[in-house]
């Protein structure tokens, strides 16, 4: 248990000094190997993917994971209940790692959520699918939460 919280102070460390380095506005952020290491350790740290349902569906989710959409596909149209639906799903005093296809989306809801006076909101930088590869036109294939080989579900 010792260990456990010295490590967590360690990743949370490293993400809260990211923070003024990238200008986020809001606690820091995390590597996908680092947010996964953080939700083993961290009692009560809660993912939340804020990809649309589609998304998910057709490329492959994260096991024991929030899902609430930033955006609805199609159309992309901005989802007004976030917050909302973001307080009924989680504690208030959890520390939340938001997670998207690239890390965009995320940190915008990390950023809203901090403005909205929730503190602890982490973003997952490279996201789910990571950075898109000019050379060959894909994702997933740099870097990213699937790239890096952590747990995911297709359906």
């Amino acid at each position: 248990m010792e260990q456990d919280m010295g490590r967590i102070t360690e990743l949370l460390d490293a993400a809260h000094a990211r923070s003024p380095q990238l200008n986020l506005g809001y606690a820091g952020a995390l590597l996908p190997h680092e947010a996964y290491e953080l939700l083993q350790r961290a009692p009560g740290a809660r993912l939340v993917d804020v990809r649309s349902r589609a998304e998910i569906d057709l490329v492959g989710a994260i096991p024991e994971t929030i899902n609430i959409e930033w955006q609805s596909w199609p159309g992309w149209v901005a989802n007004p209940h976030f917050l909302v639906q973001l307080a009924h799903a989680t504690d208030p005093e959890s520390l939340l790692l938001f997670i998207c296809r690239s890390g965009v989306r995320s940190h915008h809801a990390a950023l809203a959520c901090t403005q909205a006076g929730r503190g602890s909101c982490y973003n997952v930088l490279e996201g789910f699918e990571g950075d898109l590869d000019k050379s060959t036109g894909h994702r997933s294939s740099l870097n990213g939460w699937k790239q890096r080989g952590l747990p995911w579900l297709q359906s």
